[in-house]
């Protein structure tokens, strides 16, 4: 059965291996993620070249992410390598410190002194041990331990409710991207963002590596883990300036409050569909992977409710990056998504109501899916140049799977995060009635269609030359 949600994986150690890869793409990657914290350029590079030999080999266009680390904010090095502290304990955070003890430890964000105030807590090591601030001098930050536990070297640091100055792009992100984009990535995740103004500044340094490279345009992604990221105000200007967003819960959960993320998740998904932007729910989907063959149960309701949010795709981290099981894991996550998505929804009838369509591409677009969903259709074919048409089809929940056909390769690539849609490559720029034959071809070789059965086929006219599509067709295959 076709599954609708797309499976984002981490690469690391664990699948490296063109092996190991290859059989990972098999099993359901669509995109994969470079962590950018990891690693150098090098090691990047290598990786994005085995992924596009091995996507070739499998025949799939698999996408590639490049995940930039973003400001994190981390303690220094320990003598020790590292330290346990218990409640009641004092220590202090030193930005002068080179070398921490059980006492103090040094800073790698030396604006921290400047960013917090008696009362603040500060959450170390994901949220394991808790500091309060007790006062601020020069560069030193002086708190006391309100919940101990072990803490090593570079483990990060977040202020409870947000509110560090750190920029959402370093000099690091700054020259990794230039590298990502030369290298030939189709997506660049920004950590991190504040607000919109962070995005339109990520877009404007993307736009100028790609000319300067002569690449096409890179999807961004703004990973939505800050306090403040989440105000509406912020939020909506984030998802403008975005080409999709991730629900990174991680990070945000140390911000706001676990139990405050699943309504967060909710809230992200539907206003980045009402804006006709992709979604990405990420970080310990699948955790204990990592060392077990099977999911927990909670894990497997966790997933499936990410599906039923609505979100387009389901990230992998360290489950595929380092697990013992990366193959395994990703069949699981896929047999979820297929399973849920039985539930889905549709809406099409209310979705429509009172809107109005300025423009006949995606009038067309959507007139498609109504069409596609009264007369039961086995499929939506939708060629393709830009890929805005399909784009706007998969906003919307239908039973009825859309395939892409397009001639370009980076569009193949840019569909691949958009939920129910299944990008293929088929060259259609010959008359109309070749062109059809070759759709029908197309999707019975995909096992998406046979003969008698309906597809609704959506084209620009004339074929093969630029511009909107103008076109809607009921085909009965033949």
């Amino acid at each position: 059965m076709l599954r609708a949600t797309k499976i984002i994986a981490t690469l690391g150690p664990a699948s490296e291996k063109p092996e190991v890869l290859r059989e990972m793409i098999r099993a359901g990657v669509d995109v994969v993620r470079m962590n950018f914290s990891h690693g150098t350029v090098a090691d990047h590079k290598a990786r994005h070249d085995l992924v596009r030999s091995i996507s070739a080999e499998v025949g799939k266009e698999v996408g590639i992410m490049a995940d930039l680390q973003g400001p994190k904010i981390r303690v220094g090095k320990f003598s020790d390598s590292k330290i346990l502290l218990k409640e009641g304990e004092k220590f202090i955070l030193d930005v002068a410190c080179e070398l921490g003890d059980q006492g103090r430890v040094g800073l790698d964000y030396k604006e921290l002194p400047n960013d917090v105030k008696p009362g603040d807590r500060l959450l170390l090591n994901d949220g394991l041990v808790v500091l309060r601030v007790e006062s601020v001098k020069g560069g030193e930050i002086f708190t006391l331990v309100e919940q101990g536990g072990p803490l090593s070297n570079n483990k990060g640091i977040n202020r409870a409710g947000g509110g560090l100055t750190a920029p959402a792009l370093t000099e690091k992100d700054i020259a990794d991207l230039d590298a990502a984009i030369a290298m030939g990535v189709d997506f660049l995740a920004i950590s991190f963002p504040k607000d919109g103004a962070d995005m339109a500044y990520a877009r404007k340094l993307a736009d100028a590596a790609s000319a300067k490279y002569g690449v096409g345009k890179v999807r961004t992604i703004a990973k939505v883990e800050r306090a403040e990221a989440i105000e509406p105000k912020a939020l909506k200007s984030i998802i403008e300036q975005s080409d999709g967003i991730m629900v990174a819960r991680g990070d945000l959960a140390i911000e706001v409050g676990n139990a405050a993320v699943p309504a967060l998740q909710k809230r992200m998904i539907a206003w980045a569909l009402e804006a006709d932007k992709f979604t990405i729910t990420a970080t310990q989907m699948m955790e204990s992977m990592i060392n077990a063959p099977v999911p927990t149960r909670a894990e497997v309701s966790d997933v499936a409710n990410a599906v039923l949010d609505g979100t387009d795709a389901v990230m992998l981290s360290a489950e595929s990056a380092a697990g013992l099981y990366p193959v395994q894991t990703i069949k699981a996550m896929a047999e979820i998504c297929v399973e849920a998505e039985k539930s889905d929804t549709v809406k099409l009838d209310t979705d429509f109501l009172d809107q109005r369509f300025t423009r006949i591409d995606q009038t067309i677009a959507l007139g498609a899916l109504f069409t596609a969903h009264h007369l039961h259709a086995n499929a939506i074919a939708a060629l393709t140049d830009s890929g805005s048409t399909p784009i706007w089809m998969s906003r919307h929940n239908i039973h009825v799977p859309i395939f892409a056909l397009t001639s370009k390769i980076a569009t193949q690539r840019a569909l691949s995060t958009y939920r129910n849609v299944t990008p293929i490559g088929l060259d259609y720029t010959k008359d109309r009635d070749t062109a059809l034959q070759e759709v029908e071809a197309c999707l019975k070789k995909a096992g998406a269609v046979k003969k008698g059965d309906t597809v609704v086929l959506t084209s620009g006219e004339p074929m093969g030359e630029p511009g909107g599509t103008n076109t809607l067709k009921i085909v009965h295959v033949k």
